[in-house]
């Protein structure tokens, strides 16, 4: 309950135990035993701070948390319990609270969202349990991511990245470093586990507007939300992937404010164990800042676990209010486990704190809160009040009708899957490949047109070589169609020649023979007449003829 200011949870040795407003800030732990009141313990703290005003988160493993929205049953041992602590004075009386169901896969709540950018490559590398070497590589993706202004939305923008990687590794190495492909290839095997886990759901928009989880109901009462982590719970690392990112998101959103009256949200994170489970120094490092820092911002963490020892020595000492419930010692480590709880409170001589750890019964606790001052109080035994509203759960049916009535179901029902690195990668490798289609295309129309190319110069060749062949051979046919022609011409002058020469010859010859026939006939005369008179003269002129025709042809051929 809010009672005069203060966030009143319990009686002890009836004095009211309260928790002031603005030291609630600075975190608290509700540890105990199975079955000993934890839950009852976190219900009446959230409903105190939604009556103060202040929003709450509440993370249900078990499913008991969503009476919240439902007034509580009146029954003798409620009324008991009210006489007992004389809550009836005080104003109390069952009453429902303004809530909104969440479930990161929207089947018992609001669509609760995140991209993978958001979630950031440390988160990722814890949620999907990657080596050191593979969270480089998905730190590497990042900042290519980054660098080329692409989205990182959802896991097929992941995969679609490290496909990218995966292609390109070598031209990125000299940039951002080796990238070995099996480390890739493992990555991705992660991403596809994850996706069978609900990944593929929580990774998606809208994403939370953390502002949304800021709304106050009637009468001023700050909004719980429930976050059903019933499905969530069976895989612990997407569980504690998830509370971490929300505590990262706040952390950045919201502004400093120091200390103030009293906190802007507290949140209640039930197995809290399971956020320390195997986890990175860096990691841890990070979670003890955030929890440090997160109280400037008004915000108060509260962490439910069976055993304080849960809880890293880092953040456990950033925890002022304590709420610790029964602890049972069946085991030595046991023991150790009630030895250090107990040492971790401020004595109260009047009081066994390691002896009365073992014999709380359900729904009393040992309990140290802050004072004005912010020093713890000296601890004290502690009577828890029951919660105003429903103490169990509502069915499924109801809780689905609480979940449509809800204006912020309206704003997350459907899932936006706009333009991201996966479009873009996808719109770039068909323009690769269209590319390539039209470079092997241009290529094998310079091919053809080249073989085209050589063809006709081939042809034009063998033409110019057939036109050159014929020309030869018609220069051929010419020349010794000339050359014969110049004989024919050489023989025809030489025949008229010869026969000029034969019709000289002969002109010549009959002019000698006439004229040796003349001239040997005068001499053939006279020395017949000289010799035989007249018939000596006529036998001499012949004889002279003829033998003056011989002799003249015997020349005339001998000159020839």
């Amino acid at each position: 309950m809010f009672y005069q200011d203060r966030i009143w949870f319990g009686v002890s040795e009836g004095e009211k135990v309260c928790i002031l407003p603005r030291m609630a800030n600075r975190h608290g732990l509700i540890a105990g035993a199975t079955g000993t009141g934890k839950t009852v313990t976190l219900k009446v703290l959230a409903e105190s701070f939604s009556d103060a005003g202040v929003p709450v988160f509440l993370a249900d493993v078990k499913g008991d948390l969503s009476g919240m929205c439902r007034p509580g049953e009146a029954g003798d041992d409620l009324e008991e319990r009210i006489r007992r602590f004389g809550l009836k004075d005080a104003g109390f009386h069952p009453q429902a609270y303004p809530t909104a169901f969440w479930d990161i896969y929207g089947r018992m709540g609001i669509p609760l969202r995140t991209t993978i950018s958001e979630m950031g490559p440390v988160l990722l590398s814890k949620l999907m349990g990657l080596t050191p070497t593979q969270s480089d590589i998905l730190t590497v993706l990042f900042k290519v991511a980054d660098d080329q202004q692409l989205l990182l939305i959802d896991t097929k923008d992941l995969k679609a990245m490290l496909q990218y990687l995966g292609e390109n590794s070598q031209e990125l190495s000299m940039e951002y470093g080796n990238i070995s492909k099996q480390s890739i290839s493992a990555i991705i095997r992660h991403v596809v586990a994850l996706e069978s886990q609900g990944g593929d759901a929580f990774f998606a928009e809208p994403t939370l507007n953390i502002a949304d989880w800021f709304f106050t109901g009637t009468e001023g009462r700050g909004g719980i939300n429930i976050l059903d982590c019933r499905e969530l719970i069976q895989d612990g690392t997407l569980y504690s992937a998830f509370l971490l990112w929300m505590l990262s998101e706040l952390f950045e959103a919201l502004p400093e404010i120091g200390d103030p009256d009293k906190p802007r949200m507290v949140f209640f994170f039930d197995e809290a164990h399971l956020l320390f489970q195997d986890i990175s120094k860096p990691l841890q490092a990070k979670i003890e800042q955030v929890v440090k820092l997160i109280r400037s911002k008004g915000v108060g963490i509260y962490f439910i676990t069976q055993n304080p020892r849960d809880i890293p020595d880092g953040v456990l000492g950033q925890l002022g209010n304590k709420i610790q419930h029964a602890l049972r010692a069946y085991t030595p480590s046991d023991e150790k486990a009630i030895k250090a709880a107990a040492d971790s409170f401020r004595p109260n001589p009047a009081l066994d704190t390691r002896q009365t750890l073992t014999q709380l019964g359900t729904g009393e606790a040992l309990v140290s809160v802050l004072d004005e001052d912010g020093v713890p109080g000296i601890v004290s035994r502690c009577s828890i009040l029951p919660p105003q509203s429903l103490m169990g759960a509502i069915s499924d049916r109801e809780k689905e009708q609480e979940v449509l009535r809800s204006s912020l179901y309206l704003k997350y029902q459907d899932m936006v899957d706009r333009d991201s690195a996966y479009e873009f990668l996808k719109r770039k490798g068909e323009q690769d490949v269209l590319e390539e289609e039209q470079k092997k295309l241009e290529e094998a129309r310079k091919k053809q047109e080249e073989k085209e190319a050589a063809a006709k110069a081939k042809q034009e060749e063998k033409e110019a070589a057939a036109k050159a062949k014929q020309e030869e051979k018609e220069a051929a046919a010419k020349a010794k169609q000339a050359e014969k022609e110049a004989a024919a011409k050489a023989k025809q002058e030489e025949r008229e020649a010869e026969k000029r020469r034969r019709a000289i010859s002969s002109g010549v010859k009959s002019v000698a023979n006439t004229a040796a026939g003349t001239i040997g006939r005068e001499i053939g005369n006279n020395l017949g007449k000289q010799v035989g008179g007249s018939f000596g003269k006529k036998l001499g002129g012949n004889l002279g003829a003829s033998l003056g025709r011989s002799i003249l042809g015997t020349f005339l051929n001998f000159r020839s």
